[in-house]
């Protein structure tokens, strides 16, 4: 991904009150999370102690903000903005959030995965919430999951340092329901997810 243009404030003034938001706006101001992660300075560092490479729980306020403004409310986790998702989470050496990434993170990356596949999720307000359990919406079985969406996720998570358990255990299963399926012969390789 690359810098994010137009300044912060612009892009949170347009995600919180435009009635319709391109969630690629919300891409880019996740960049700005992930470039205050990676140097510990900028604007969603601002007004406090940021190590470079940490993840704290103003990190994660600022990701959950940026994901549940109203105006996304109906609309699915795009690839864009778990792309991004993915960067911060791999820029993100050291954690002092108490877990609130990893979850707000495994959340909106199976969100994104059973929206592309055609499924129902509900809407990001409930689906990203920390109250929700994940299990309560996502996807248990393969049936209608897309292929590509999956492969496209383990490429993300494999040979990574830090996994989120949560999401791996998802993936897994999916993959393992997957394997059943005809189409099995397109996921090798993709077991093999470094857990």
């Amino acid at each position: 991904m690359s810098a994010p243009a137009g300044t912060l404030t612009d892009l949170i003034r347009t995600i919180e009150t435009s009635p319709i938001v391109d969630r690629d706006t919300t891409a880019q101001a996740l960049a700005f999370v992930r470039d205050g992660v990676l140097t510990g300075e900028g604007p969603t560092a601002a007004g406090r102690v940021h190590f470079s490479r940490s993840l704290d729980t103003g990190d994660a306020d600022w990701c959950a903000r940026i994901l549940t403004a109203a105006a996304l409310d109906h609309q699915p986790v795009s690839r864009a903005e778990a792309e991004a998702l993915f960067q911060i989470n791999d820029a993100a050496t050291e954690r002092m959030d108490d877990g609130r990434f990893d979850d707000l993170f495994a959340k909106a990356i199976v969100h994104h995965a059973a929206s592309s596949s055609g499924l129902p999720v509900p809407p990001r307000a409930v689906a990203l919430s920390p109250e929700t359990a994940i299990e309560s919406w996502a996807p248990t079985k393969a049936i209608g999951v897309n292929i590509e969406v999956l492969e496209w996720i383990a490429a993300q998570m494999r040979g990574k340092r830090r996994h989120n358990r949560l999401l791996m255990s998802l993936v897994a299963t999916l993959i393992g329901a997957a394997t059943t399926l005809p189409l099995a012969h397109s996921l090798p390789g993709l077991l093999d997810l470094g857990m």
